[in-house]
């Protein structure tokens, strides 16, 4: 193979999220501006996780995004219930009456 260079087969998740995200662009457009806000920020969150995305070539690139999404928003759900857990736990050690 001397002299030959290897081509990717597949594009890159990188440039094909992008031209996926392009694509649902009239759908924005069509939005109301408040969920054109939290269209954004789910873009921004199937953005999170593009190197993840690069090793699934092999998968639908818009269920590697979708998954980056609920990946995203699951930690946010976590977080969100975090400190109800913590007084949860406090209670739970008080002793009883």
């Amino acid at each position: 193979m001397t002299g030959r260079t290897m081509r990717r087969t597949v594009p890159t998740y990188r440039p094909h999220t992008e031209s996926i995200i392009n694509e649902w662009m009239d759908y924005r457009r069509a939005l109301r501006e408040k969920d054109r806000e939290v269209f954004d920020e789910l873009m921004f969150k199937a953005r999170l996780h593009s190197s993840a995305g690069s090793y699934t070539a092999h998968l639908d690139p818009v269920a590697t995004m979708f998954l980056s999404i609920l990946l995203e928003m699951q930690k946010e759900v976590r977080d969100l219930k975090a400190p109800r857990r913590k007084e949860s736990e406090r209670d739970d050690d008080r002793p009883n009456p």
